[in-house]
Formats: C-alpha cells, sequence, structure tokens
C-alpha cells in the first residue's frame, strides 16, 4: 500500500520515523557502492561502471538533502527538489560527453570486473528499492529519492547486459551504447523531478496570497 496521505490531494512528505531510518540505510549503501564502483570502472576501463558509479554519488547526496529538508515548508522542499533535478541533468550530460569522448579512445573494457560489479551493486539497488517502495508517491522531494532508486537498478541491469555484449563481441561498442541509454534515464527522470518541483513550488508561494483572502 501507498504511504502517502490518505486525505484529499495530500502527499507523503517523508515524515514517518521509519521512511527516515531506511533512508539512512540507503544512503550508506550507495555511498560504499559509490566508491566501489568507481574503483572498478578505472580498474576495468569502463564507462558504463563509471557512469553507474556517477549516479551512486548523485542518489548519495540527493538522499542526503531529502532527509535534511523533511519537516521543512512546501517551498523549501520543492526548491531542493528543483535542485537535484537540476543536478541529475548535469550528470546525465557528463555521461553523454565522456561517452562521446571515449568513443574515440582504443581499449575495451574488462568485461569480467563489469559483470561481478554490475551484479553486487544491482544486489544493493534492489534492498534499496525494496526499502523505499512503499513511500514512492510522495511529494517532490521524496518521489526524487523513489526515481534515483529505480534508476539504480535499472543501470546496474544495463551494465550487466553490456558486460555480457563487451564479451560477446570484444569491443567497447555495448558498453558505450548502455552508458548512453543511462544518461538518457537521467535527463528523462531529471524532467520529471523537475516538473514536479516546479509546480509544488508555485503551489507554496500561492500559500501565503491565499491565507490573506
Amino acid at each position: 500500500m501507498s504511504a502517502s496521505c490518505c486525505g484529499g490531494n495530500a502527499k507523503f512528505e517523508g515524515l514517518d520515523p521509519v521512511y527516515k531510518r531506511r533512508l539512512w540505510a540507503v544512503i550508506a549503501i550507495n555511498a560504499a557502492m559509490f566508491a566501489i564502483e568507481l574503483t572498478a570502472g578505472v580498474i576495468a576501463g569502463s564507462q558504463a561502471l563509471q557512469a553507474d558509479a556517477l549516479d551512486f554519488l548523485g542518489d548519495t547526496l540527493t538522499y542526503g538533502i531529502s532527509l535534511a529538508v523533511i519537516g521543512m515548508g512546501l517551498r523549501v522542499r520543492a526548491t531542493a527538489a528543483l535542485a537535484k533535478g537540476a543536478s541529475l541533468t548535469l550528470m546525465g550530460l557528463w555521461v553523454f560527453g565522456s561517452t562521446a569522448y571515449h568513443v574515440l579512445v582504443l581499449g575495451v573494457p574488462r568485461a569480467e570486473v563489469m559483470g561481478l560489479i554490475g551484479a553486487l551493486a544491482l544486489a544493493a539497488n534492489v534492498t534499496s528499492v525494496l526499502l523505499l517502495l512503499p513511500y514512492k508517491d510522495g511529494d517532490a522531494n521524496v518521489r526524487s529519492v523513489w526515481l534515483c532508486s529505480r534508476n539504480d537498478a535499472i543501470g546496474n541491469v544495463a551494465v550487466m547486459v553490456a558486460a555480457a555484449g563487451v564479451w560477446q563481441t570484444a569491443t567497447a561498442w555495448p558498453d558505450l551504447i548502455v552508458a548512453t541509454i543511462m544518461a538518457s534515464l537521467f535527463l528523462w527522470s531529471s524532467t520529471q523531478i523537475l516538473q514536479q518541483g516546479w509546480i509544488e513550488f508555485r503551489e507554496a508561494r500561492m500559500q501565503p496570497a491565499a491565507g490573506k483572502v
């Protein structure tokens, strides 16, 4: 059952202590996986692993901001969501640019490292998704957490597909294609976060005026 509030169009704002504890757990998982996956990505020469590691870092920061603004006014929470949407957009653009650059670099990623770390990251992200699943339909701040977790799980499946492709073809193209797809996913999610955040920001601006009527 959704954790959204039951009255009218009210949305879950993250005030549940259970949600906060789960968010702390997810922050720890993502911070650890960022360090592991970035190191493995450099060792394996994999753009897909490095792109996914960057996503882990972005999620760690996103979750930290989300936790910090829980209980604050709608305007603060909406502003935080807009900031996170903008950062996700920049992340997607960075991955696009980095992938385009590496198309010109010779060398095939190490498929066995990609597959092993991809499986580990997938397990970490499935755990995060299951922890946050009951809270996926909250306000923009809460929803951004869910979208990032979902992106991670999808991204890790994609990394494993890329590893299989690199192993089969002995070329870097599957890795680069997956990195591009992941960048597109970042941009699509950032669009959703920005749209909902902007709507809530406008609602917050109108609240004082409505109170004066």
